[in-house]
């Protein structure tokens, strides 16, 4: 594996100028379901409607993925199976920074630290390597702005954007209209086998429902 989705997620989201990562929340949601698809994809972890189970808990050899196999284990001891969405409210913050130590060790990035206001310091990820992104983003185009065929692993990254509402940091410049119908398209399309695509709309509706509610504004209590 070269790269896994949430890498992929993530350097989609680090501004070019800053090394901040953008829409941070949003892309946390994102590069946590990008995990759970690879170990569904992997057949270490199953997704049947609300629940995940843990199945095989061999090492798959990428550090990110064998790192939430055992962190799935440990919060499912002593239970059969969890709701997805638990999972991802657990590890979606997590998952951001898991991701983009990954690309750091890759040397995709360097990550840099810098004090704010003279007090707070603030972790920062210059680019150090671009061609794997503008690899990522011709991939994406092709796919979505060219309606080319993509293959399992693209139509698996474009339906987790598009679950996490990350379009514009996908396709910058593009108005949402023009973009949302095609990547809602690819996400429900014929890209893999069935049970592999019912996985991935069972994360995706989990992410849709965790992000709406994270989203919804505080309503103080009536009196």
């Amino acid at each position: 594996m070269g790269i896994t989705l949430a890498e992929e997620i993530m350097l989609l989201c680090l501004d070019e100028e800053s090394g901040v990562a953008r829409q941070r929340q949003a892309a946390g949601w994102a590069a946590a379901g990008g995990i759970l698809l690879e170990l569904v994809m992997a057949e270490r972890v199953s997704v049947s409607g609300i629940y995940l189970e843990l199945g095989d808990t061999t090492p798959t050899g990428e550090p990110l993925l064998d790192s939430r196999i055992l962190l799935i284990g440990a919060w499912l001891r002593g239970r059969s199976k969890g709701r997805v969405t638990d999972w991802l409210t657990k590890d979606h913050a997590k998952a951001v920074d898991a991701a983009l130590e990954g690309l750091t060790a890759r040397g995709l990035v360097v990550a840099q630290v810098r004090e704010t206001l003279g007090l707070f310091p603030q972790r920062r990820y210059a680019q150090a390597d671009g061609a794997v992104e503008r690899a990522l983003r011709q991939r994406l185009n092709d796919a979505v702005l060219d309606d080319a065929e993509p293959d399992e692993r693209t139509a698996g990254l474009i339906a987790l954007l598009h679950s996490a509402g990350l379009h514009q940091l996908a396709f910058p410049g593009r108005a949402l209209g023009s973009v949302a119908p095609r990547m809602a398209e690819t996400a429900a399309g014929q890209w893999a086998a069935e049970g592999l695509r019912a996985a991935v709309r069972d994360v995706q509706a989990a992410m849709v429902t965790v992000t709406a509610a994270t989203a919804l504004p505080f309503a103080p209590p009536a009196d």
